[in-house]
């Protein structure tokens, strides 16, 4: 199979799968629990222009499937069909929502604010799956050993874990939780990909 196929292909079976848990679970899981601010989420200013950085997930996730080494595609693609069965499971025993800031759509980043804000779910914070999709792309991409691509990755990531703190998207704790959601999520299934084939470690 062309390889280029095959990372579509793969994509479609991580990425999608995280679309499809997340929906459904928005449409059947209870009443939302509030969640409170932390110090750090007062300390950030509520801006709309934060949209850019926070759309641009949209092009890091396929940069993630384009550029991982091969051995590590199908890593990516059960790591993120983990972390979303993980995080829906999270949703509908503890569905969470918070307050969300109102304002005023002004200029293009507001309207496309507004736009984002009609389609996106007021549940499903905790733990937040845009975090972490984002950190296992850049980890996917950092597997590539090149320096430069890796600072620039990380960089990115950064730059949409603040905008979502920015557009009052999610919470730290949110951002924290989707971390450790990443971080355990591939950490296990790389440990049973080793189990399972040791020959992977050597690479």
């Amino acid at each position: 199979m062309n390889l280029s196929i095959k990372r579509v292909q793969q994509m479609l079976l991580g990425w999608g799968t995280v679309g499809v848990i997340y929906t459904l679970s928005d449409r059947i899981q209870g009443e939302g629990h509030h969640l409170t601010p932390w110090l750090v989420d007062q300390w950030i200013a509520f801006s709309p222009s934060a949209v850019w950085f926070y759309l641009s997930f949209f092009l890091l996730v396929p940069l993630g499937y384009l550029l991982v080494p091969e051995y590590r595609l199908r890593w990516l693609t059960r790591t993120m069909q983990f972390a979303a069965v993980v995080a829906g499971g999270c949703y509908l025993l503890w569905p969470t929502t918070m307050n969300y800031p109102a304002f005023s759509a002004e200029g293009y980043a507001g309207v496309v604010l507004k736009a984002l804000i009609s389609v996106d779910s007021r549940q499903n914070c905790f733990p937040s799956l845009h975090a972490a999709l984002t950190i296992l792309s850049v980890w996917a991409i950092a597997a590539r050993r090149q320096g430069l691509l890796t600072v620039v990755s990380v960089v990115w990531a950064l730059a949409i874990l603040f905008s979502i703190l920015q557009l009052r998207r999610h919470l730290f704790i949110d951002i924290a939780g989707g971390t450790v959601l990443a971080v355990g999520c591939g950490g296990v299934v790389a440990y049973l990909e080793r189990v399972k084939r040791p020959d992977r470690s050597t690479h």
